[in-house]
């Protein structure tokens, strides 16, 4: 699991901990008699109930985003407070509903005030990148829940690998922005190579790992939810898929901002 969202190991543990759990014949039996239950009896993670705590944190993020829009110099604190609190969730042992609701709040201010930059920049963009967003989340998931779609160790391996190179390029891209030796607005993803800006052909490869990375996350509730996890961890599937479409939408909104130039 890519998604360090996904990767802690009490996810993971969970995951384990629900699957050793055995039941007899008669207790079996009498479980099926039963009548069906909520989550909040089960106290067992659920599509539904995950699905409910991702539009919840959403919803939070959306709020945060309008406010950041209209008072732009909030994404910089908003950038900061949103790292710290993405690391304090990816590394906390239990889900906490408050903090990951903190995530989307702070993270929807950083969201806001790039995208009002952006927007004044160039027209229409934010529009377009929330629509690329929107369907490259929506086809992925329609592939998935068809079963066309998996997450495989080759695949993954692969995926890791070019994780790692386009993590390195940037770094190595944001230095050389920060001590001017390009003036670019973008660096290197401003070199032409093949008749498109580099930055177009890296763009396009990143929207795919996000979409990868989304699969992995699918999977990753797909797990919780047949082992029957803890129902907080709910609010874990909520936090992983915000992280991957807050990346593949920054992606996105760079993607066309490189293509439509200056």
């Amino acid at each position: 699991m890519a998604n360090p969202a996904f990767n802690s190991a009490a996810y993971a543990g969970a995951i384990k901990t629900a699957r050793q759990t055995t039941m007899s014949a008669a207790e079996l039996d009498e479980l099926y008699n039963r009548p069906s239950a909520t989550p909040v009896e089960t106290d067992r993670m659920t599509y539904e109930d995950t699905i409910v705590k991702t539009v919840l944190a959403f919803a939070v993020l959306l709020g945060g985003a309008v406010v950041g829009w209209f008072v732009p110099i909030l994404m910089i604190p908003g950038l900061i407070a949103g790292l710290v609190l993405a690391f304090v969730n990816i590394f906390r042992k239990k889900p906490s509903r408050g903090l990951i609701l903190a995530y989307a709040a702070t993270e929807g201010l950083f969201i806001g005030g790039i995208s009002m930059i952006f927007s004044s920049m160039w027209d229409g963009i934010v529009t377009q990148a929330v629509i690329g967003t929107l369907a490259v989340v929506g086809i992925t998931l329609a592939l998935f829940a068809s079963g066309k779609v998996r997450a495989t160790p080759k695949l993954t391996r692969m995926f890791l690998v070019a994780i790692i190179g386009y993590a390195a390029f940037s770094l190595v891209n944001f230095g050389l922005m920060i001590f001017g030796v390009t003036e670019s607005m973008f660096g290197l993803r401003d070199v032409p190579f093949l008749g498109l800006p580099l930055g177009a052909w890296l763009g396009v490869l990143v929207v795919l790992l996000a979409a990868y990375s989304l699969v992995m996350d699918f999977e990753s509730i797909k797990a919780g939810v047949e082992a029957g996890a803890p129902r907080v961890f709910g609010w874990q599937g909520a936090f992983g898929i915000m992280v991957t479409v807050v990346w593949l939408y920054l992606e996105i909104l760079r993607l066309l901002a490189i293509l439509r130039g200056d």
